[in-house]
Parts: structure tokens; sequence; C-alpha cells
């Protein structure tokens, strides 16, 4: 039960490019935002979506990948912890976020005739990546 403590686990699709960026020791990081949706009917019956927006954060090997084969819409599965911390904008004002912190990764989906480049090779259309 311990590793239940903090554990999150989301299937999703990105929300718009993945944001690489690379410490000043050289360690990558990569930053997504995530949209997941519920949809049930309310109590007149209507269909309702629901969509609620997550931000990712992938070091290591997990941001590589990211960096190598996700774009806007792709559609992950996700495993990894909350992590809650502040930082102070440009403003001078304190600011606080909760994030997931990615421990694996993995892709869904295929690879659909026209997609970019950064397509997913039928190889590796269901890898997972664990930090």
């Amino acid at each position: 039960m311990y590793a239940l403590r903090n554990k999150v686990q989301l299937i999703g699709h990105l929300g718009n490019m993945p944001e690489i960026r690379t410490t000043e020791k050289g360690k990558k990081w990569a930053r997504i935002s995530l949209a997941t949706h519920e949809r049930y009917k309310n109590m007149l019956g209507e269909k309702v979506t629901e969509t609620q927006w997550h931000q990712l954060v992938a070091w290591g090997k997990v941001a590589d990948i990211v960096e190598k084969f996700l774009t806007k819409g792709k559609e992950i599965a996700i495993e990894g912890k909350l992590v809650n911390r502040s930082y102070t904008d440009k403003e001078g004002i304190k600011r606080y976020t909760t994030e997931i912190l990615v421990s694996e990764l993995l892709l869904l989906g295929s690879a659909r005739p026209g997609d970019s480049e950064r397509a997913v090779p039928a190889e590796v259309q269901l890898m997972e990546v664990t930090a």
C-alpha cells in the first residue's frame, strides 16, 4: 500500500506542443499540458463532456521520448506523482502550482498517414518508458 500514497494515472491528449528545456547542468526536462475528458448524462438526459487540464513535468529518458514523439493532440497514458511547489513570478508575486511528475509514459494511438515527421514509428507506437 505504500506505493499508493501519491500515485496518479491518467490517459489524455496533449493540449499543445511539449516545451523542452535543459538545465544549466545539461539535464533535459519537458513540460506537457494534458487534457482528460469525462462524459456523462446530466439530470436532463443531455450529454455533457467535462475537460480537466493537467500540467505534467518529465525528466531524463522520459523527456527524451516526449521530445522525439509527442505532438499536440497525441494520446498518452502516464503514471506519476503530484508535486506542489511555489515560485516568484516576474512581478515579484509568490505563485503556487500543482504538477504531475511523470515516472512512466505510454504512447497510445497509431501513426496516421499525413502525420508530421515526428509521427511515432510502428515499432514504437505502444512503447512504455520508465524514468
